[in-house]
């Protein structure tokens, strides 16, 4: 029985590691498609980076394709997401979650620089359709629930936002001026709004830049409890 426990902790040892490491070559390779695009980001450059060899490398991932489709499929994220009163303060939860997680994550980050890269994109396609759908799922439950105005059709609402959030996120990137992603997405939401909630929802919904922020932290705070 000792022999047999002892194994499966070697196990799961075993597999912590190879998490880590798979982690590990995901960050790296992001931060260098963040820092100097798809094609200039290189597998050599990746084992310097990480000081893994190409095995170890090759163990997790077949090929730089590989590892850029692996990057994509974490752009779509609830991180943080949680259930509230209204399925409309969800659906900003959303945009201000990513807005916040964005400059803080590689591989966020790196999704959205694989999405505009045109190579990229023809190798690989994006995940704004994911992110258009999963936001239309939020404001077609409220539209069904009356928070919104009639005439706010779910579909184009969502790809309008998930189009002005990725226009904002670039906009602000290549900007001089050191300007906060929260703060930006936060005024995108502030003009939208008004224009696609019922007023007596929108007197209720926070948009704040600080919003994100707080949510990370409370489920971090329920996460240690747990």
């Amino acid at each position: 029985m000792a022999r047999l426990d002892e194994g499966r902790r070697c196990g799961v040892a075993k597999q912590d590691r190879a998490i880590r490491t798979r982690n590990q070559i995901l960050e790296s390779m992001a931060s260098l498609f963040n820092e100097v695009g798809y094609d200039a980001a290189t597998i050599a450059a990746l084992v310097e980076r990480t000081g893994l060899t190409r095995g170890a490398l090759y163990f997790h991932f077949a090929s730089k394709e590989d590892i850029a489709r692996a990057v994509l499929d974490e752009a779509v994220t609830r991180e943080g997401l949680r259930e509230q009163a209204f399925k409309v303060q969800e659906w900003v939860d959303l945009g201000l979650l990513l807005a916040y997680r964005v400059p803080r994550e590689p591989i966020l980050h790196a999704a959205i620089r694989l999405s505009v890269d045109p190579k990229a994109r023809r190798l690989f396609g994006t995940r704004w359709p994911d992110w258009v759908a999963v936001g239309e799922g939020f404001l077609t439950e409220a539209k069904q629930r009356g928070e919104l105005l009639p005439h706010a059709d779910p579909a184009v609402v969502s790809r309008t936002v998930v189009g002005s959030w990725t226009g904002v996120q670039l906009v602000s990137e290549a900007m001089s001026e050191d300007l906060d992603l929260a703060e930006e997405i936060s005024v995108l939401y502030q003009l939208v709004l008004p224009n696609v909630v019922t007023p007596t929802v929108l007197a209720r919904i926070d948009s704040s830049p600080y919003r994100a922020e707080r949510l990370l932290k409370e489920q971090s705070r329920t996460s240690a409890v747990e």
